[in-house]
């Protein structure tokens, strides 16, 4: 469907967005819903916004009265500060993911379709009271016939088409905004819209948090500090998710865990612990750790809930970590310039000198020998800063990582204000930094720019053909002299011999490695492999040399 007739179809909402923004003060942004071309920072096009009209108060207001799926767009925004300023991050993090609640027998409606029969027979207990009610499912407790404490949630009725009309408004929104604000394209806000209709769509889907909830379950089967509710799977569909029920503490709450005699201190290191393991070890992090989500047990376990929003960490994002770690210790200005703008989508407009500049002023401050000395939150929150300057993006799973190791360090920071994020990050990053610098990681980079080589080595015939059309169309208009042909062939030729001669010890190395690190049988031969290789790669430099030489002697 194209985006006029999608418009065309959600008329009305759109009427009522623009009605909520003007009554807000935001009448540039119910410009752009209305389709014209406005500067975002002049009102209805011509008056400049005033400080009430762009406060932070006013934007948080009018998300709320917008609804549940610009309620999670605020709370995701506010997880974002490369996005968004640090006043309109903090406001944004008071959205409050609240609604009425849904009327009981709607939800004994859902509970009898989804799984086949009333409450009463399949719970020894059901209270309609809900527990809590929120945009997107309202939560019930009740009790297993066997006795065991559980928590009903349930999908609100009619969530899901309010939240995919919402979503595709976005999305047509965010097209229309890059059309006409520099800044909206910078920092792709299509990308952005799609990004948050993965994360929303993924909350939507309980069989996926109750999925996510047993991962969780399954990394720290081992740890007895760590709690995650089971999953009651007779119980759980799409739309209805049956966990064990968690209590205890909250976890701010210290005048509590004195009183109950827990070690605040230990609480905060194994709480920096867990989120480091998740993050570096698993690769599978909670993204949602507000206090509400922890519990801490008299005997000074930690429950966790709440799995709706989780984060990967992915090859390539690893690799960027480590190059971010590297760079930081350093003081590599160049090194964390080039890790940024290679992880930012659509960076490819970014003035790279004056990046680096205000990185080096940004290293300067932080002249670090190791992590442990790192203030990590006010150095974050100065990165963050740089980024929006130069409108870099991170990847949704970075920010949702600097995100929870910024909420961790919070948490920890009231138990114990003497912790220090870097000295329980630091080993994590030591590792992360020798796995960059290792035989197999180089072989795999090799291997990475091969394939990349050779994609433009088949492409090239291709583009080659098309600009001969052109220039036969008369396109193109070329002049030569036969003098400058020579040196021109000469370059071609020492070109395509490097070509070669990368992509053959690309392959060596990658070999060699993948041998060496994948089978025990072959650790006996490495002195014979890599002498080899180096006599391999000696041969392919002084072959490089001659032909080099002999083109020297023609000329």
């Amino acid at each position: 469907m194209s985006v006029g007739a999608a418009e065309t179809r959600h008329t009305a909402r759109y009427r009522e967005i623009a009605t909520v923004l003007r009554r807000h003060s935001f009448g540039f942004l119910a410009g752009l819903v209305a389709g014209g071309r406005i500067n975002p920072f002049r009102r209805n096009g011509s008056e400049p916004a005033g400080e009430a009209e762009a406060s932070p108060e006013h934007v948080r207001r009018a998300l709320e009265e917008l609804g549940p799926t610009f309620i999670k767009f605020g709370q995701l925004l506010s997880t974002r500060p490369d996005l968004v300023p640090p006043a309109f991050a903090d406001e944004l993090a008071k959205l409050q993911d609240a609604a009425p609640p849904v009327p009981t027998e709607q939800i004994r409606a859902v509970i009898r379709r989804e799984l086949g029969a009333e409450p009463e027979e399949l719970f020894a207990t059901f209270e309609d009271a809900p527990l809590a009610s929120a945009s997107i499912g309202q939560a019930h407790t009740a009790t297993l016939h066997d006795g065991t404490p559980v928590v009903v949630k349930v999908r609100r009725p009619g969530a899901v088409a309010q939240v995919q009309e919402d979503l595709e408004i976005l999305r047509n929104l965010a097209v229309r905004a890059s059309r006409t604000w520099s800044i909206a394209r910078d920092y792709d806000a299509p990308g952005i819209a799609e990004e948050f209709a993965q994360t929303l769509r993924a909350e939507l889907d309980y069989l996926q948090e109750g999925r996510n909830a047993e991962r969780f379950a399954a990394d720290f089967d081992d740890d007895p500090d760590l709690v995650i509710p089971r999953v009651f799977w007779e119980y759980t569909t799409s739309r209805v998710l049956t966990l064990e029920r968690m209590s205890g503490m909250n976890v701010g709450d210290s005048a509590a865990l004195d009183a109950a005699g827990v070690d605040r201190k230990r609480i905060a290191r194994k709480g920096a612990d867990i989120v480091l393991k998740m993050t570096f070890e698993d690769r599978f992090f909670h993204a949602d750790l507000h206090p509400g989500n922890l519990f801490i047990h008299a005997d000074g376990t930690i429950a966790l809930i709440d799995f709706g929003m989780v984060g990967v960490i992915g090859e390539e994002l690893r690799g960027y970590l480590s190059g971010l770690f590297v760079s930081l210790v350093r003081s590599d200005a160049d090194l964390l310039g080039a890790s940024l703008v290679a992880m930012s989508p659509g960076s490819g407009g970014v003035d790279r000198e004056a990046l680096r500049d205000d990185l080096a002023v940004f290293l300067s401050r932080y002249r670090l020998h190791s992590l442990r000395e790192t203030p990590f939150a006010r150095m974050i929150a100065e990165l963050f800063a740089i980024l929006r300057i130069h409108r870099l993006r991170l990847p949704r799973e970075m920010a949702l990582l600097f995100k929870a190791l910024l909420l961790i360090e919070s948490l920890a920071l009231k138990l114990d204000p003497e912790f220090r994020l870097g000295e329980s990050l630091e080993p994590y990053a030591q590792r992360l930094a020798r796995e960059r610098l290792s035989a197999a990681a180089l072989a795999r980079r090799i291997a990475r720019a091969t394939a990349d080589l050779g994609e433009l080595a088949l492409d090239m015939p291709g583009a080659l053909r098309r600009l001969l059309d052109h220039a036969e169309s008369g396109g193109v208009q070329v002049h030569l002299r036969a003098a400058e042909l020579e040196p021109l062939m000469g370059r071609a030729e020492r070109i395509g011999n490097r070509l070669v001669a990368g992509m053959i010890t690309a392959a060596l190395i990658s070999g060699i490695g993948g041998l060496v690190s994948s089978e025990r049988r072959w650790r006996s031969w490495e002195g014979t492999m890599l002498g080899t290789g180096l006599g391999v790669l000696g041969s392919l430099g002084a072959y490089l040399a001659w032909t080099t030489r002999r083109k020297g002697r023609r000329r």
